[in-house]
């Protein structure tokens, strides 16, 4: 695994699912991790769990959603560590999948979906690249998704936020590089993170097989995936990966999108009572 040893990381909505995997991994490597989210009681269960393994974190209640909460989250890893390294945007209002077109989506759900997948990652990173600066640079790796990459129907907020934070790392990674620091996004395929099993994939085996056998590795991804993937891009061993989106999505995204499309559909023409996952 690469290593993190003496390098201080925030993530975002760090408590479960994507964001668990990461923390836990980011620890695993030998970073001191900041696991902000706002499930505070999960978050500090999250800490036990790296603490009993030997690991350094702490826990803070954060709203992505407020810059107030952003601000502090920044200043609380410069006051327990002094510095920050790693700056990881994960977190977003998972609410209703945001589901829906322009012409469903209400003017509140719109400002509301945005301010979540982006405006959220616009302000973790402004307060974070001061600090990151005058440690010497340090590593930004923004959580996006398949869906930036390749749409889905009635996906409106979803696929533009997700496709807007790649397009924001790319222009981050442009001006802030000669600072030294790096701005990637990771993009995950289907990630069932404990959650997403319970609520969708228990009771459902056929739809969880039918996604597995659209994944070239046969296989969903899992919390580790992703968590695998931001150690390294935040690691010394990525210093010449800069403005990169990289999908972690056991080559879903090479395949042509039309045929996948078809056999969704036709999947859930023929079961029409099963449950199907949104995101990731």
């Amino acid at each position: 695994m690469s290593d993190l040893t003496g390098k201080v990381a925030i993530v975002t909505g760090g408590a479960q699912g994507v964001g668990g995997g990461i923390s836990r991994k980011m620890a695993l490597a030998g970073a001191k991790v900041l696991v902000a989210d706002i499930d505070l009681k999960t978050a500090n269960k999250t800490v036990d769990g790296i603490l009993d393994i030997g690991g350094m974190a702490s826990a803070i209640k954060t709203d992505v959603n407020s810059y107030e909460d952003l601000k502090l989250m920044v200043n609380e890893a410069q006051v327990l560590w002094g510095r920050i390294d790693v700056l990881v945007n994960n977190a977003y209002n998972a609410a209703d999948g945001q589901q829906g077109g322009a012409l469903e989506v209400s003017e509140e759900r719109w400002e509301r979906d945005i301010h979540s997948l982006v405006t959220s990652v616009y302000a973790g990173s402004k307060y974070a690249i001061p600090i990151l600066a005058e440690g010497g640079g340090g590593s930004i790796v923004n959580i996006a998704s398949v869906h930036g990459l390749l749409m889905a129907r009635k996906a409106l907020t979803y696929e533009t936020g997700k496709a807007a934070v790649i397009a924001m790392t790319r222009q981050m990674a442009i001006d802030y590089g000669e600072m030294g620091i790096r701005v990637n996004a990771i993009c995950p395929g289907h990630i069932v993170t404990e959650r997403i099993f319970e609520s969708t994939w228990k009771d459902n085996p056929g739809g969880l097989k039918f996604f597995e056998d659209q994944y070239p590795v046969r296989r969903t991804g899992v919390p580790e995936d992703i968590g695998n993937a931001a150690v390294f891009l935040s690691s010394d061993e990525a210093s010449f990966i800069t403005g990169h989106a990289l999908p972690v999505d056991g080559g879903l995204t090479i395949q042509l999108q039309e045929n996948f499309g078809v056999q969704q559909v036709q999947y859930v023409n023929d079961n029409p009572d099963a449950k199907m996952p949104y995101k990731r």
